[in-house]
């Protein structure tokens, strides 16, 4: 057996609201999202993230999209993706989609608002720009303005962006590890000339090793700033949390598993286990292996067949989601036992 490795824990510093999404072949998500200037669901996922590592949005405009989408975008802040984009744009995604990606997930955040957490910014001055590297792929980056025609107040379309990037970018440096809040891609470059007021920054990431392209709206104001944030309403947030320490992939690392928590009670919780398949080849069955740390015991497990005892959890696939293809994911929940602090393990992947 071939081991593919590659350790991702979830945005989650405790527990979360979210309903866990059982196991289904789906799109595999969660790899990045604009940072500065803030992606709209990563300055929500800051806003509404409390010291229990729950989400409740305080931003009006967050808050309505959380409403009418669920908490699952924000605890995927980083998965605004198309597995089949391959780079392509208008005539593929419909007007007033933009922002999602076409992404159901995420279509709270194509609402029409002028009220978004927003990047203060100066027309024409040289800008730090970053996102999140919650998983590493080659690629680039192309990003867009809107033109001064657009109004906040309704969805965006194509039309209402300039007909080409203001700034594009390959394989940029990165910094910090994948799968945290803190790993990202950085480059420097100038920002449009002439510009004032609202407007909208869009970013297209394109991947070079799979049509997986990324979509991202960030609210921007370009009113003198220097990249200060505003709208985040919980004090605090402005700084993603620290999460556990991950280590990049071994060379040809392909399988990727993100563990969550969903929910808490006393003495127990609620999580779940994403199996993401990177490679070029599907997965003829997968097992994912955790220790706990914390004291921690696993007493029910679903979409999955558990084995191991005590601290060391190994959870392998059921017959009927053995397979997983390219580009795609399963998912298995399980409930434990705690006893107070609950870490978040690292995972390791594997398939056959």
């Amino acid at each position: 057996m071939t081991t593919r490795r590659w350790f991702a824990a979830a945005a989650l510093a405790a527990a979360g609201l979210l309903v866990a999404v059982l196991v289904n072949a789906t799109t595999a998500s969660a790899h990045g999202a604009m940072m500065k200037p803030g992606s709209r669901t990563f300055l929500c996922w800051q806003d509404g993230l409390t010291p229990q590592g729950n989400i409740v949005p305080v931003n009006p405009a967050c808050d309505a999209a959380v409403k009418a989408g669920g908490t699952n975008a924000l605890y995927n802040w980083f998965g605004v993706l198309r597995s089949d984009g391959a780079g392509r744009m208008a005539g593929f995604i419909p007007d007033g989609k933009l922002c999602s990606g076409n992404n159901p997930t995420f279509a709270g955040f194509d609402i029409a608002r002028d009220d978004y957490p927003v990047t203060h910014l100066t027309a024409g001055a040289n800008f730090n720009f970053t996102y999140n590297m919650w998983a590493h792929h080659p690629g680039t980056f192309r990003l867009y303005i809107t033109k001064d025609s657009w109004s906040p107040t309704r969805p965006l379309a194509w039309s209402d962006l300039e007909s080409t990037p203001f700034l594009s970018v390959t394989d940029p440096p990165r910094s910090g590890s994948v799968g945290t809040a803190e790993g990202h891609y950085y480059w420097s470059g100038r920002l449009p000339s002439g510009k004032s007021g609202r407007h909208i920054v869009y970013s297209v990431w394109q991947r070079s090793d799979s049509t997986e392209t990324f979509y991202n709206c960030s609210d921007v104001v370009f009113d003198g700033g220097n990249g200060e944030v505003t709208g985040v309403g919980r004090p605090g947030n402005t700084t993603p949390p620290t999460t556990t320490t991950t280590t990049p992939p071994p060379s040809g690392s392909h399988c990727m598993a993100i563990y969550k928590i969903t929910s808490t009670w006393q003495g127990g919780f609620q999580g779940e286990v994403e199996i993401m398949n990177h490679s070029t080849s599907p997965y003829n069955g997968w097992t994912a292996k955790w220790t706990f740390s914390g004291g921690q015991t696993i007493t029910n497990v679903w979409n999955g067949v558990k084995s191991g005892s005590g601290a060391e959890v190994v959870v392998k696939n059921a017959e009927w989601n053995r397979t997983v293809g390219v580009e795609q994911s399963v998912t298995f929940g399980f409930t434990a036992n705690t006893t107070g602090s609950n870490p978040l393990p690292e995972v390791t992947c594997t398939s056959p």
